[in-house]
C-alpha cells in the first residue's frame, strides 16, 4: 500500500476533515475539529496543505479580535507543521441570506454582501499564501422557472467575477479562479451545472485567462458523469486550475474518494489522465498529481503516437471533413465536406391566440 508523502501535494479541505457526521435528516454526531488541530494531524500524516472556506476558520460574527487570534494561531501551526494553504473559498451558501443565492440573488443588497464577503477572504486567502481561489455556485440558481430572470442572473455572475479579478488585480494578489460546476444540489436548477457551462461562461468574463475550472468528483458522480471526461475536458481547454476528490455514492456527504470496484478504476484512470495526459500513456503534463496544472507542456515528437494515427497502408484517416496527415504529430487543418442536400420545407401550424 502506498504511502503518502508531502511530495504528493496533497491537501485537504477543512470543511471536509472537521465534517461533524451531519445529513439533511440529523443532527451532528461528532465533536468540533479545532483548525490547529486539523494541521497538526494532517501534517502527521504526510499531508502537503490545507483548505478553508472562510467560516471553516473563523465562525461567523467572531469579533475582530478574536478574528486576529484564530488566524495568528493558525498561522503559527502552518509554520510548526510545514504546511501551506494552496487554496480558499467562500461559503455563500450557509447563511440564510443566501437562500435565493449570492452573486445573483434578486436583492441587491445581498449580492453586495457576497461580493464583500469574498473580498475578504480574499486579503486572508493572500495572507496565507494561497494561490487558487475556487467558487462554487451552490446556491445560484432557482427552483421555480419563473424564480429568476436567467440572463439577469448570468449577467449579475460575470459582474461579480469580473469585480473580484479586478480586486485581486489591483491588489497584485496573484491568484487564479477556479469555478466548481455542480448539477442540481443543492438548488434545483443551479447555475454554471457542468464543466462545459463554466467553460462557456469563463469566454465571456473581463479577465478569462485567469479563470479556470475545479472538476469535483462527488458533484460529477451525483449526476451519474464520468469525472474523468470532465478532468480532459478542462485539460483540453488549458483550464485545470484545481481538482477535489470528493465521492458522494452511498450514505456520504463531503468525504474522502470512494474506492469501490467502479471508483477505484476512475481513480486510476484519473492519476493516468494527470500523469500522462490520457489513461494508458501518452505524452502527459507536468505538474503535481493533485493540483494546479500550468498547462501542457512542449509535447516531444512521439513515433509511436503517430503510428497509431495512421490507417493500414499508411493512408490518412478522416472523420467529417477532419484530415490527418500520416508522419504528422500534431495538427488538423479542415476540409470542405460535401454541401448538404436541400430539405423540403417543415410544415407546420401557427396556432394564434388574440
Amino acid at each position: 500500500m502506498a504511502t503518502p508523502t508531502r511530495e504528493d501535494k496533497f491537501s485537504f479541505g477543512l470543511w471536509t476533515v472537521g465534517w461533524q457526521a451531519r445529513d439533511l435528516f440529523g443532527e451532528a454526531t461528532r465533536p468540533v475539529l479545532a483548525a490547529v488541530e486539523a494541521v497538526h494531524r494532517l501534517s502527521d500524516l504526510g499531508a502537503y496543505g490545507i483548505t478553508f472556506h472562510d467560516d471553516d476558520l473563523i465562525p461567523p460574527g467572531s469579533s475582530p479580535d478574536e478574528r486576529r487570534r484564530i488566524t495568528s494561531e493558525f498561522r503559527a501551526a502552518l509554520d510548526e507543521a510545514g504546511m501551506v494553504v494552496p487554496m480558499a473559498t467562500t461559503n455563500l451558501f450557509g447563511d440564510p441570506v443566501f437562500k435565493d443565492g449570492g452573486f445573483t440573488s434578486n436583492d441587491r443588497s445581498v449580492r453586495r454582501y457576497a461580493i464583500r464577503k469574498v473580498m475578504r477572504n480574499l486579503d486572508l486567502a493572500a495572507e496565507f499564501g494561497a494561490h487558487t481561489y475556487v467558487f462554487w455556485g451552490g446556491r445560484e440558481g432557482s427552483e421555480v422557472d419563473f424564480a429568476k430572470d436567467v440572463r439577469a442572473a448570468l449577467d449579475r455572475y460575470r459582474e461579480a467575477i469580473d469585480t473580484l479579478a479586478q480586486y485581486v488585480i489591483d491588489n497584485d494578489y496573484g491568484m487564479r479562479f477556479a469555478l466548481e460546476p455542480k448539477p442540481n444540489e443543492p438548488r434545483g436548477d443551479i447555475l454554471l451545472p457542468s464543466i462545459g457551462h463554466a467553460l462557456a461562461f469563463i469566454h465571456e468574463l473581463e479577465h478569462a485567462d485567469m479563470v479556470g475550472i475545479n472538476p469535483e468528483t462527488g458533484h460529477e458522480q451525483m449526476a451519474t458523469l464520468n469525472y474523468t471526461h470532465g478532468i480532459a475536458q478542462a485539460l483540453w481547454a488549458g483550464k485545470l486550475f484545481h481538482i477535489d476528490l470528493n465521492g458522494q455514492k452511498g450514505p456520504r456527504y463531503d468525504q474522502d474518494l470512494v474506492f469501490g470496484y467502479g471508483d477505484l478504476l476512475q481513480a486510476f484512470s484519473t492519476v493516468d489522465l494527470l500523469d500522462n495526459g490520457a489513461p494508458g500513456g501518452g505524452p502527459g503534463y507536468d505538474g503535481p498529481r493533485h493540483f494546479d496544472y500550468p498547462g501542457p507542456r512542449a509535447q516531444p515528437a512521439d513515433p509511436r503516437g503517430r503510428r497509431r494515427l495512421r490507417r493500414a497502408g499508411g493512408r490518412p484517416w478522416r472523420v467529417r471533413g477532419l484530415r490527418h496527415r500520416p508522419g504528422a504529430h500534431a495538427g488538423l487543418r479542415v476540409r470542405p465536406g460535401p454541401a448538404p442536400r436541400p430539405r423540403a420545407p417543415a410544415r407546420c401550424a401557427l396556432i394564434r391566440r388574440d
